[in-house]
């Protein structure tokens, strides 16, 4: 399949969704390609029900709530979404890119904005064998319906802010057990102290071991063997969580010819334009000097990126810029 816009978003998070709708306001077309197989990037991937406090105006909202607003927010322009594909490939052929995904799709723009968070991410797995076989039936990496997990043994391994935040979150609804190498924490001293009060309390279960081996049958784990250090644990589960953070990956990007500093891709910060002309990047995967990786600096990002993407596709139009509290065609094309 063949198809053709003014800007190819590489990226479905927050910062992606935005550019759409920047771009959108200069009557810009935009194709969004992601690997995953929804939009919201880590933040309907990693933590939809967590919240997020620093999202201008608004004083607590979860990552799912973020990404419904910002669809809400770009519906207008009618975006075209290819999920669960990565882009691949790019050529240039005579003044537009040609970039082939992951399943054969074909995109031609005259921009190529990219937006991936940190890039490709994949969750970083314990060393256990048959892993693959489990996950996402009995073996998670993420939570995405809470309530799937209602009345069930959960096995929760790993120190980190994930880790200690779903324990806490799930000693009300689940039989919670916690398995960390060792006694200390990489997160907040509020959620190590909360989930040390529920231990007290009976509500959660702490263990400092490791889990080595799965011992299960058609997809589904019946218990964990960990280890102290000194002997085999057998725990019994439902469900094996692990959060032991992700591997980020610039995936097929690194081959692109772009200037990249540590896996990142360097920028100008008046256009947020790459080394190469008319490839954008935005957001946290983005670097230069200040940087900040905050999903409200990618908004900004966004839209100064939007500017200089209107005058490479409309070289022949003058750029005036509009308020969409002031601009009567604005406003009817978002209230539509």
């Amino acid at each position: 399949m063949k198809s053709e816009t003014d800007v190819l978003i590489i990226g479905a998070g927050p910062v992606g969704l935005f550019a759409v709708f920047e771009l959108g306001l200069l009557n810009l077309n935009c194709h969004v390609v992601d690997n995953l197989d929804k939009a919201g990037g880590q933040c309907a991937e990693l933590y939809p029900e967590k919240p997020i406090y620093d999202i201008p105006s608004r004083v607590k909202i979860t990552g799912q709530e973020l990404t419904d607003d910002l669809l809400d927010q770009c519906r207008p322009f009618k975006p075209t979404f290819h999920l669960s594909q990565q882009a691949e490939i790019i050529n240039k052929k005579n003044d537009k890119w040609e970039v082939q995904t992951s399943n054969g799709t074909i995109i031609v723009a005259k921009c190529i904005v990219i937006a991936g968070g940190a890039g490709s991410f994949v969750p970083r797995k314990p060393p256990l064998e048959d892993i693959d076989k489990y996950e996402n039936t009995t073996i998670l990496f993420s939570i995405k319906d809470k309530s799937k997990l209602k009345g069930k043994k959960i096995l929760i391994s790993g120190g980190g802010d994930s880790a200690l935040d779903w324990t806490n979150d799930l000693a009300s609804i689940s039989d919670v057990t916690l398995i960390h190498r060792r006694k200390d924490f990489r997160a907040s001293p509020d959620s190590v102290s909360k989930m040390l009060d529920l231990e007290k309390k009976g509500r959660v279960k702490f263990i400092i071991c490791e889990p080595r081996s799965i011992v299960g049958d058609d997809k589904i784990i019946k218990k964990i063997i960990c280890n102290d250090g000194e002997k085999d644990i057998p725990i019994d589960t439902d469900y094996f969580i692990p959060f032991y953070g992700l591997k980020m990956e610039l995936g097929p990007i690194a081959k692109w010819g772009l200037n990249l500093d540590q896996n990142l891709i360097n920028v100008d910060t008046e256009k947020f334009e790459t080394s190469t002309p008319t490839i954008f990047s935005i957001g946290d995967i983005n670097t230069y000097p200040g940087k900040l990786k905050l999903i409200l600096s990618g908004f900004h990002e966004a839209a100064l990126m939007a500017q200089q993407c209107f005058r490479y596709c409309r070289p022949d139009k003058k750029l005036v810029f509009r308020y969409t509290t002031s601009s009567k065609d604005l406003q009817k094309k978002l209230n539509s």
